[in-house]
């Protein structure tokens, strides 16, 4: 690991005082990127919360097919994938589960109340998205429920550059992806939709996928105050080998639907800046044990969501306020869990002071959520920043964050688990300090974490004949720190991107009174990620991807991807490797992850 950290900051300090050419433009948009997901809008150089930006051009240059791909290139977040093209796939932050981490679009909470596991089930295709916006750490008090250990917003596309895109690609086992992407831009209306389908044969045995995604935006009154209109469909067919329970268990298949319908609207008047969304989430997950045999054993999930959230700011002599109220009503229909249904109401309130002439910020605020199934939980914390000078900003918050169980951990029953309708929300104490430098087109960011948790859920079994039931007895201590640093340059006329990260995390769980546990423990002690992003010529361009992850009790891997694209007037040609070292590796339940793997790409422009 020491090699790799040397060759960071050799990298980095060559390239920071060897650069020919500032690119003004770029060192602008590094600074003045405005942070949209808390309540109170900020540029990135003044948040006090370890944030990092994938913009839309950061996405064209990576050459990948999938937000899973994309994110697995960024350090502290750990994506567990099963298969190729985002087929099933797990994300976590800074080492909590899939039930611990919130995604957004648009700033719209999509947890799912059957599990967590479907969290990127709508991930959106990547031709809609303008840019990532990822929170690790603690976001109970500005997202509520689901933000345990972090939180990743999407934020869609309000128009194209053009009026369409058409991409083909096709590539090993027999893997094709068709996506086409139109839109049309006027004076006061604008309008964006998406359609794609993927398939492939699969890299081993019953791993063969289907996925489609279907997605519209519309914008209008863009002259006053605009009205947004999202619907997004995403259907995923997918032969499972392996991917739950034992390895052994290689004819389960499963298909998943994720539907979003959304109204939201930015509102301005005076000091005040109002956000109205109104939404329904709509998921369904279809399990089958036995491919070829449904009637061995079968799961059907149909969960909704409808809810409506108002937040506003308003900046004033004492600073900015925030000021937030959200009602959501989820539901179930299983054929497993039941009938299942909670009411959803969250307050949340935060000032931001600004003191020593702007260099000191402070920034308390409170969520208050109250559940029809388990009462009124309180999560207070306090964010504080000071400005070293224009270019330097340390940073730190603490605060208490929590998770109700799923309906899963409250009722899921077959023949080896069993849920526990008594379970207790999980809940963690969070500490952080860090620091952030933008100086010129150079970026750097430093931060150690401490997340204190009890009563986090596991599933133990008494005796060796019992079932694994569902029990609030983890008590799990994790510290970390964690590294990023960016720079752009000119080699010759052409821009140039290098970007790597590294995070040491380390869990210090305390022993359980059990002989026989399901989960363990398993977060990524060391990941190190390292991103080469290069213009040839004003028509060549490519990228370079490289990861080192290490996990407790398993061998480290390494994985080096390549992506090289050519423009021809409306005509991109494109070449993507994945995994070009060959290794053998896995990420979430033995699963076996592909040897070297290509694409082949061709992108019409219209």
């Amino acid at each position: 690991m020491k090699k790799y950290l040397s060759l960071l900051l050799l990298c980095l300090c060559f390239n920071a005082l060897a650069q020919q050419e500032q690119d003004s433009i770029a060192t602008k948009q590094l600074k003045e990127v405005i942070v949209s997901s808390t309540r109170i809008d900020l540029p990135l150089s003044e948040n006090a919360r370890s944030i990092q930006v994938i913009t839309r051009e950061n996405i064209r240059q990576a050459g990948v097919t999938t937000i899973a791909d994309l994110l697995q290139q960024v350090a502290g977040v750990d994506i567990r994938r099963r298969g190729i093209a985002g087929m099933q796939v797990d994300l976590y932050i800074r080492g909590g589960s899939f039930d611990q981490t919130l995604l957004l679009i648009d700033g719209i909470k999509l947890d799912d109340a059957q599990t967590g596991h479907h969290t990127l089930n709508l991930a959106l295709p990547l031709e809609v998205i303008e840019r990532i916006e990822i929170i690790k750490g603690p976001a109970a008090r500005i997202f509520g429920q689901n933000a345990f250990t972090g939180a990743i917003n999407i934020v869609t596309k309000s128009s194209l550059d053009t009026t369409g895109v058409v991409n083909l690609q096709a590539g090993s086992y027999n893997q094709v992806n068709v996506e086409s992407t139109v839109g049309t831009s006027k004076e006061n209306f604008s309008l964006l939709a998406h359609y794609s389908h993927k398939k492939a044969d699969g890299y081993r045995y019953n791993t063969d996928f289907e996925n489609q995604n279907v997605f519209l935006k519309g914008q209008f009154n863009k002259q006053n105050s605009p009205i947004d209109f999202i619907a997004s469909f995403s259907e995923r067919k997918f032969g499972a080998n392996g991917f739950y329970a034992l390895p052994s268990y290689a004819d389960q298949y499963e298909e998943t639907q994720g539907s979003l319908i959304a109204f939201s609207s930015r509102i301005n008047k005076g000091n005040w800046l109002l956000k109205p969304r109104l939404y329904w989430r709509r998921g369904q997950d279809e399990y089958i044990f036995v491919r070829s045999n449904p009637a061995i054993y079968r799961n059907l999930h149909i969960t909704h969501k409808v809810g409506f959230a108002f937040d506003a700011s308003n900046t004033n002599k004492l600073g900015q306020t925030g000021l937030g109220i959200d009602f959501a009503n989820v539901s179930i229909a299983s054929n497993n869990l039941g009938d299942r249904s909670r009411f959803m109401t969250t307050v949340f309130a935060e000032h931001r002071f600004l003191l020593s002439n702007d260099q000191l910020d402070i920034t308390p605020g409170v969520a208050v959520t109250n559940y029809t199934d388990f009462g009124t939980q309180l999560f207070p914390g306090v964010d504080i920043s000071y400005a070293l000078s224009e270019a330097l900003r340390i940073y730190g918050n603490v605060g208490y964050t929590y998770r109700i169980p799923t309906f899963t951990d409250l009722y899921y029953s077959d023949s080896t688990t069993l849920g526990n309708e008594d379970l207790k929300p999980e809940e963690a104490l969070t500490e952080e300090l860090g620091l952030r430098l933008i100086i010129n087109n150079f970026q750097f960011s430093a931060a150690a974490f401490l997340r204190q948790a009890e009563n986090l859920i596991d599933y133990i079994r008494p005796t060796e004949e019992g079932r694994f039931e569902a029990t609030n007895v983890r008590e799990v201590n994790t510290h970390g720190v964690e590294l990023e640093a960016k720079t752009q340059f000119k080699i010759g006329n052409q821009p140039q991107q290098l970007q790597a990260g590294y995070v040491y995390l380390k869990d210090d769980v305390k022993s359980i009174a059990v002989n026989t546990s399901r989960y363990t423990i398993n977060s990524l002690r060391h990941h190190f990620t390292f991103n080469y992003r290069t213009n040839v010529t004003k028509d060549l361009s490519g990228s370079i991807a490289f990861k080192h992850a290490q996990r407790p009790m398993q061998d480290s891997y390494q994985v080096l991807d390549l992506f090289v694209q050519w423009q021809i007037n409306n005509l991109r040609l494109s070449f993507s490797a994945n995994n070009i070292l060959n290794e053998v590796y896995s990420e979430s339940n033995l699963v076996p992850m592909p040897l070297g793997n290509g694409l082949v790409g061709v992108q019409v422009v219209f």
